[in-house]
């Protein structure tokens, strides 16, 4: 039986609107921490999400995980709820939480973690708000 560690990554996209804001903060004080992502009236991004899982490969078929199936966790339990949503305001799981791709990372992992079959863990999840700016979280 092998013991190799393999990692394969799906890559998904969704587009949203947020506000970046500290509650209690006022719109100066928010604006020079988030720049346009404080906007009063949100901003929005075309956001990329990849999510990458760990494990042995099958010996037989020599994958680690269909990625079909992949795809199908990441569109039912992430993209379906946050796509072409206001992430403040439209997506309950993420209410009362500041939408910065760091905690997205951090609630998308949270939300989809359960779902993952049992011969595969997941390793990370990489969050990018636009070409340039990404954040990835590899769980506690």
């Amino acid at each position: 039986m092998s013991s190799k560690i393999l990692y394969i990554t799906r890559r998904a996209e969704f587009a949203a609107s947020h506000r970046l804001k500290v509650t209690g903060w006022d719109d100066n004080a928010n604006s020079i921490a988030f720049g346009k992502c404080a906007n009063l009236h949100n901003h929005g991004h075309t956001y990329t999400i990849e999510l990458t899982v760990a494990g042995t490969p099958d010996e037989t078929t020599g994958m680690l995980m269909d990625l079909t199936e992949l795809k199908k966790l990441i569109q039912e339990h992430i993209i379906n709820h946050v796509d072409h949503k206001n992430l403040n305001e439209d997506v309950p799981w993420l209410q009362g939480i500041n939408p910065t791709a760091e905690n997205l990372c951090v609630e998308f992992w949270k939300r989809i973690q359960p779902y993952m079959p049992a011969h595969v863990r997941l390793y990370k999840i990489k969050i990018w708000e636009t070409e340039n700016n990404a954040a990835a979280y590899k769980g506690e």
